[in-house]
């Protein structure tokens, strides 16, 4: 049974289910995009609390209480920012297909810029889950 998304996710999200695989083999070039494009991510529920099945953890909310939410910040930890975070342009923003702990991880390190591959829209049905 598919989860129900909450309001927001639904809100900023995307209307398709990719698969983060397909999404790393596309060849697209990797730029350098300021963080604070990317910064709105962190008041969103897209990740879960631990034992849990739903979308109720923010990015701020780890950084917060690593203690407490410590299966997410070892993620982010274990985060290898040489890897690019994908992107897509969704209903005027940028938003992240894959790397969301990279980009906490370079936010706590006070990075200014992160290293990120834009996906063209067009590239959705490469992606799809099931294809």
């Amino acid at each position: 049974m598919k989860k129900e998304l909450p309001k927001i996710i639904k809100e900023v999200g995307f209307d398709f289910d990719w698969d983060s695989q397909k999404v790393w083999r596309l060849n697209e070039p990797v730029i350098d995009m300021g963080i604070g494009e990317l910064m709105w991510h962190f008041e969103i529920p897209f990740w879960e609390i631990e034992d849990t099945d739903d979308y109720n953890l923010t990015p701020n909310e780890v950084v917060k209480q690593p203690d407490i939410h410590s299966a997410h910040f070892d993620k982010v930890q274990k985060a290898d920012l040489q890897y690019p975070i994908d992107i897509m342009e969704n209903k005027g923003k940028w938003l992240i297909l894959d790397g969301l702990h990279r980009l906490v991880k370079a936010c706590l390190a006070g990075q200014k810029t992160v290293k990120v591959r834009k996906i063209p829209r067009s590239r959705i049905p490469e992606i799809l889950k099931g294809n």
